[in-house]
């Protein structure tokens, strides 16, 4: 049997991702995200899907992340009315999720113009339309189709997509998950397939800091605290901002570090930390036992919670050594501006980078060594240092990729490199067909390739 599979977004670019499989008489969508990041993004969001919505029969979602389920409203918005699908954590963190994009797209309609992708009513037929699994739940579908989650080890809830039919095996790895994550058990390593969709965002590099990770963000807070200024983690609200706290109520609660007043400076990320509460049992063997015996990893003393912006401005009026937590991650929006804004401009202040930066966010430029950037319209000369911990990265890195595929890629006709930016998802590709001999290839933005499934 004959399918068709569409690469609609997620190619040439680590957001947007947007897959669809079609059988023929099944029209299968696999995740629905956000371009986030590059220059012309509000207008690629925007732009007519290039399928028909109300054709599509399924949505698979893989994870939460705003690059995988971020035109999902849109989506409903321009007709689809099919059965969209994931894990129970994840359906819980996107209703939060996409409520509070709902936000940020209201801002930067009235401030430079931008298109409503959706309003609540979309984000409201959306979640009527949500079903949850559990993972190795199979569910089957029209056309001889079924399919099943494994546990991606992303973020919470995050799941590969296993489509089945007729003997053949196709898997959308939606992002795979670094190893060790603070917070979750490593990913499970798909087996017997024929057709692959994986991510490549560390396609061409390793997470070296991996093991020295703790020990490096002990060492950015000691160093706040002895220069009484400012530590400032640019961290997204989803997993990013849980591992920070975890690994810092860790530090102060074994008495590694001195308490430290702490300040998590997101309504989104507070949120989100509510959900994690909820679905411990989703987290690592290692966590759970931690909590069972009686831990709140999410609370530690010195720790705040800052829900309004009367208290987010307030923070700054803070003498002594802070540590502020805000999103978001590529400091491309939210109250991390602000916070930067005032404090990149500080000598005594630091700004630790804990995250992938993608290309065109303000959080590149300060990877990237910038002199000086432009925050909403103000010129600011740098003097705080910017640091960065590449081991706190909740992606695989090269060799876990390449690990993933030699484990369980045996009989694999072809693996299709996505998710990406292009020198990332090139030299993946490569190093996929040299060490393995895997018929690895990078797809173009619409391609469309006929497999047989």
């Amino acid at each position: 049997m004959k399918s068709t599979l569409g690469f609609y977004g997620g190619v040439g670019s680590v957001t947007g991702a947007n897959f669809l499989l079609d059988t023929g008489k099944m029209a299968i969508l696999v995740d629905c995200g956000l371009v986030q990041g590059e220059k012309f993004a509000p207008e690629i969001n925007a732009a007519p899907f290039v399928y028909d919505p109300p054709h599509i029969d399924v949505l698979l979602v893989t994870h939460a992340h705003a690059d995988h389920i971020g035109r999902i409203a849109k989506l409903v918005k321009d007709g689809f009315r099919g059965i969209i699908y994931s894990t129970t954590p994840t359906k819980a963190l996107a209703n939060i999720m996409l409520r509070d994009a709902l936000k940020v797209m209201a801002y930067e309609h009235e401030r430079y113009g931008y298109e409503m992708l959706y309003d609540a009513t979309d984000v409201d037929a959306a979640l009527e339309l949500w079903k949850t699994v559990n993972y190795h739940e199979t569910i089957n579908l029209p056309d001889e189709v079924s399919f099943y989650y494994s546990d991606a080890g992303h973020i919470l809830g995050s799941g590969m997509v296993h489509l089945m039919r007729a003997g053949k095996v196709i898997i959308f790895t939606g992002d795979i998950g670094n190893v060790p994550q603070p917070l979750l058990a490593p990913p499970e390593i798909p087996k017997d397939y024929d057709y692959m969709v994986m991510e490549s965002v560390y396609g061409d590099r390793l997470h070296e800091q991996v093991a020295e990770r703790t020990a490096l963000l002990a060492h950015y807070i000691e160093q706040t605290q002895k220069k009484n200024g400012t530590l400032i983690i640019p961290a997204f609200s989803l997993e990013r901002t849980q591992g920070m706290l975890f690994e810092i109520n860790n530090l102060i609660e074994s008495g590694t570090l001195p308490t430290i007043p702490v300040f998590l400076d997101s309504p989104l990320a507070i949120a989100v930390t509510d959900i994690y509460r909820q679905f411990t049992h989703y987290l690592s063997p290692a966590i759970q036992k931690q909590i069972k015996d009686g831990d709140d990893i999410f609370d530690f003393s010195g720790l705040s919670f800052t829900h309004t912006m009367k208290e987010s401005r307030e923070i700054e009026s803070v003498k002594g050594a802070k540590i502020i937590i805000a999103g978001s991650g590529m400091s491309h929006g939210g109250r991390i501006r602000h916070h930067e804004q005032i404090y990149l401009g500080d000598s005594n202040a630091t700004v630790l980078l804990v995250g992938y930066q993608a290309a065109g966010s303000l959080g590149r430029l300060l990877q990237d060594g910038a002199k000086k950037v432009t925050i909403d319209g103000r010129v600011i000369k740098l003097r705080a240092q910017i640091a960065q911990i590449q081991g706190y990265s909740g992606h695989a890195d090269r060799d876990q990729l390449i690990h993933l595929v030699s484990e369980g890629g045996e009989k694999a006709k072809q693996i299709f490199v996505t998710m990406g930016e292009e020198r990332s998802s090139l030299f993946l590709t490569q190093r996929l067909r040299d060490y393995l001999g895997v018929n690895a290839t990078v797809p173009n933005l619409n391609d469309e390739v006929e497999i047989d499934f």
